[in-house]
């Protein structure tokens, strides 16, 4: 049956055109969000579900039991699990000739990136089954130009629209698709919104460009700081799959059984090292950063910072993994910016902000150097921002050197 389900919403990912709302990125009006976070209380389970295990499903209906609000919540995390599921066999099978899932698109993202056919999948994918939950509003995804209006698409028949739907969903499908081809792992990243309705729409109908009130509704609910996420996590395709989740209170990893065709709580309650180690950085572009992050990050290999250990580096290149890695054994990871990227290169909404709620859950840090990640507002869908999250005690050596450094310099910018 699971299998009849998998193939379902792959015909309809191969099959069916990507739907897209035509809403100009341009924007750069500064908002205030005066949505308070949600407070869940954790689920708890009786002793038999130590020895049988607890499904990623029976999670999800205890978190729902535990807190009633959190039922509509609790229906988007199927939609979540069914198309990772779909996704981990797209991958595991993408190296076989018969699969024709690997090589370029032919088309150009709206990051100036090729598409691979994969990314495309991947993306019709996800869109399909979160829209089919009826619990989405609004998604975002970095394979698309623009947020796509779920409602405007019931008013066409093509999904069944509840009317107590209240999310706003944003992902990246396959973060290091580019690796996919060497059998590098990959990954899928995805926050989840509330509507944000305080927010004021009419700043977006005077700006430049052709906004309706409707399109200026889809993307104020979509530019959401990542304080105001309801949920977060991501799904790391490698030796096994593992998906790893926040609703706001800690952190739960599910490991995909096989033979089940579930999802099982692997890794009850983690919590990030407070000190690691360990660093996790692309060091080809160490004389492209500024100087407070060379300065620290210097201070790691010669043993000179706090720790006063001299740290390991660990890099594989995809995000996802590298943040699993992190999570689990501690240390640090980052993109800072740097001469060529001096906004950072990874993107705040879908990638930066759902990592970092997940890695401030487990009681670790993210910061862009000069921010907390998690407060800074989205001026666009596709916005790029500098990145370090990890240990407590690793973060916070790159907070003080870039405060240190900004107090006896006037200038902030790339030196």
């Amino acid at each position: 049956m699971m299998m009849k389900l998998f193939l379902l919403v792959i015909y309809f990912a191969l099959n069916h055109d990507g739907v897209h709302a035509f809403i100009p990125l341009n924007s750069s009006i500064k908002r205030t969000s005066h949505m308070k976070p949600l407070h869940a209380v954790s689920p708890e389970f009786q002793e038999v579900c130590e020895t049988t295990g607890v499904t990623l499903t029976r999670f999800m209906h205890e978190v729902e039991r535990c807190n009633p609000e959190l039922e509509e919540l609790a229906q988007l995390f199927s939609g979540i699990q069914t198309a990772s599921k779909a996704i981990t066999h797209l991958v595991k099978r993408s190296q076989l000739p018969s699969s024709s899932v690997l090589g370029l698109e032919g088309n150009i993202n709206v990051q100036g990136e090729d598409q691979k056919k994969l990314d495309v999948i991947t993306n019709d994918l996800l869109k399909r089954a979160l829209r089919f939950t009826g619990k989405v509003g609004v998604l975002a995804s970095e394979e698309e130009d623009k947020p796509v209006d779920v409602a405007a698409k019931e008013k066409e028949k093509e999904v069944v629209f509840d009317e107590g739907s209240k999310y706003v969903t944003v992902f990246d499908p396959l973060d290091g698709s580019s690796n996919v081809d060497a059998g590098i792992p990959t990954g899928t990243i995805f926050g989840i919104f509330h509507h944000d309705e305080t927010c004021d729409i009419s700043d977006f109908l005077e700006s430049e460009g052709d906004f309706d009130p409707d399109e200026a509704n889809c993307m104020v609910n979509t530019l959401q700081p990542g304080t105001n996420l309801a949920a977060s996590g991501y799904v790391l395709y490698s030796s096994s799959t593992f998906l790893t989740l926040t609703i706001g209170c800690g952190v739960y990893g599910f490991t995909l059984d096989e033979q089940l065709g579930e999802f099982v709580l692997s890794h009850p309650c983690i919590e990030i090292p407070k000190s690691k180690n360990i660093m996790s950085f692309n060091e080809a572009n160490w004389d492209l950063w500024d100087e407070p992050m060379q300065e620290v990050h210097k201070s790691w290999r010669t043993g000179t910072s706090k720790v006063g250990q001299r740290y390991t580096s660990r890099y594989v290149g995809s995000m996802v993994a590298d943040v699993h890695r992190t999570l689990l054994y501690g240390g640090v990871f980052g993109y800072p910016a740097d001469t060529k990227n001096i906004n950072g290169k990874l993107r705040l909404l879908y990638e930066a902000a759902p990592m970092s709620f997940l890695i401030e859950q487990a009681g670790g840090l993210s910061t862009s150097g000069r921010e907390r990640i998690m407060e800074i507002i989205p001026e666009n869908v596709h916005q790029r921002v500098p990145v370090v999250m990890g240990s407590k005690t690793e973060v916070q050596e790159v907070i003080d050197s870039y405060r240190k450094w900004d107090e006896c310099n006037d200038d902030g910018s790339i030196l």
